[in-house]
């Protein structure tokens, strides 16, 4: 990341190379990614996001909200932290849209404007639906944990760097997905 930036011009950011105090350490001292991609999951919940946007402000890092696909529970989590950090300079990213579903009662939470309003009851400003959840437990159960970097047409492929085995483009097979 730090060769490439020496060769563009805009700010950077990824998800994959600073998401703990650590590698923010090391960030700091030779940059690699302009843009700090808070997660309340990678990084540890609220408080930790907070902190390490502090760090971001103090050495002039941008800071940015970033998303893991996540229901409404995290979502509204990191509504939150969004809503506290003063030195938020970059848009939030959201994979919330794609989803056709939610466990918070109500539903999905409703985009006005292209945003989601901060969520104003007690707590995180939710409450699961304990239906809802019991139904998608049962789904991963029979389906197991979402393959988020494998290819369904390639058992036991893993992506690797430099990857030189990329899915040949004349392969017309499609997946078969269980459910």
């Amino acid at each position: 990341m730090r060769r490439a930036r020496e060769k563009v011009r805009m700010p950077l950011a990824t998800n994959t190379v600073v998401v703990n105090f650590e590698q923010l350490a090391a960030n700091v001292l030779d940059t690699a990614v302009d843009v700090i991609l808070l997660d309340t999951t990678f990084w540890g919940g609220i408080r930790q996001c907070i902190k390490a946007a502090g760090v971001c402000e103090t050495f002039g890092l941008g800071v940015a909200v970033h998303s893991s696909g996540e229901l409404g529970i995290q979502l509204a989590t990191m509504l939150h932290l969004g809503a506290v950090i003063p030195n938020l300079s970059f848009a939030a990213d959201a994979h919330y849209h794609h989803l056709v579903d939610d466990i918070i009662e109500g539903g999905k939470f409703k985009y006005e404007n292209g945003a989601i309003k901060v969520p104003t009851a007690p707590g995180l400003g939710v409450k699961l639906n304990r239906d809802k959840l019991t139904e998608y437990s049962e789904l991963y159960k029979r389906l197991g944990s979402y393959p988020y970097d494998q290819d369904p047409l390639r058992p036991g492929w893993t992506p690797l760097v430099p990857n030189n085995r990329w899915a040949d483009p004349a392969d017309s097979r499609t997946p078969k997905i269980p459910f």
